[in-house]
């Protein structure tokens, strides 16, 4: 390995990076590279029961949970859930933080989102990225020599609609980036399923609870699964069916990129902020 990659993924809150990029973070790291997921929101007004002080609290647990299980290096901000916003104190926040790490990549929210934090962290990393290589912008942390690549997670959401320059295969990698998702117990089983309504489904037992957590499971077929495959209804936040959807909709793109359509994937949307990718930088920084 000629290079040492350094990833940066920005969310709004914990478990955002996990959810839209667990995968590909599994795969840099087992590879050698170095990632690190920063939230920038606490995540504090995630729950129904705890106070936001309990909930930030352990939701900065988990993260820490995270960081074990994996060796991704996990930021948790002091900033309120539903208070993240794209003023110039956090812009400076952010440009510092990412001309710290001197990533090679940063991956983020796309604007059109809809939650306020989802689309402020995504303004941040927008708002930032020219200034990332301005002297005089925030002295007390030297410039970058160059702009990073700046990549969007995918989304779903259609004005405009996610349009992909990279899909990973993490077929290889599903599992365990279910054993990421395990970690955020508050958000996984407590605070987003309360959200879905089928909260009073989730399994005491711990490993009910992670089978559940991957339910329903993708059906085998004898046909490549499709769109009107799905379930109308999400029962657990992160489905098989949910995980799946990149695989599905980009389906063309995996088989121009691997010659085979894997079951699970993920994806994402150069940012035309950053350094645009060449067919060289996309095989060094996607080698997978």
């Amino acid at each position: 390995m000629s290079k040492t990659l350094r990833m940066l993924m920005i969310g709004a809150h914990p478990d955002d990076c996990d959810i839209l990029a667990g995968g590909l973070a599994l795969k840099y790291i087992r590879a050698g590279h170095q990632v690190k997921f920063i939230s920038m929101a606490s995540g504090s007004r995630g729950h129904h029961v705890l106070s936001p002080v309990q909930t930030a609290a352990r939701r900065l647990g988990e993260t820490e949970n995270v960081s074990a299980l994996t060796g991704i290096e996990y930021e948790v901000w002091d900033i309120p859930d539903c208070e993240l916003v794209a003023s110039l104190p956090n812009r400076e926040r952010t440009v510092r933080a990412i001309r710290a790490y001197k990533p090679d990549v940063i991956f983020t929210h796309r604007i059109n989102d809809y939650h306020a934090d989802h689309r402020n962290a995504a303004q941040l990393v927008q708002d930032a990225a020219y200034l990332l290589i301005v002297p005089h912008y925030c002295q007390d942390t030297p410039a970058l020599s160059e702009m990073p690549v700046i990549m969007h997670f995918f989304d779903n959401f259609r004005n405009p609609p996610f349009q992909p320059d990279v899909v990973v295969d993490i077929d290889d990698v599903i599992i365990d980036k279910y054993r990421i998702l395990d970690c955020h117990v508050s958000q996984m089983y407590e605070w987003l399923p309360y959200t879905y309504g089928s909260l009073e489904q989730v399994p005491a037992d711990p490993e009910a609870r992670f089978e559940w957590l991957q339910s329903p499971r993708l059906p085998e077929l004898n046909r490549p699964l499709e769109l009107g495959d799905f379930p109308s209804e999400r029962v657990t936040p992160v489905s098989e069916f949910r995980l799946a959807l990149p695989a599905v909709k980009y389906r063309e793109d995996l088989l121009r990129r691997y010659g085979y359509a894997p079951r699970f994937a993920e994806a994402f949307a150069v940012s035309e902020y950053g350094k645009q990718l060449t067919p060289d930088t996309k095989a060094l920084f996607f080698p997978f």
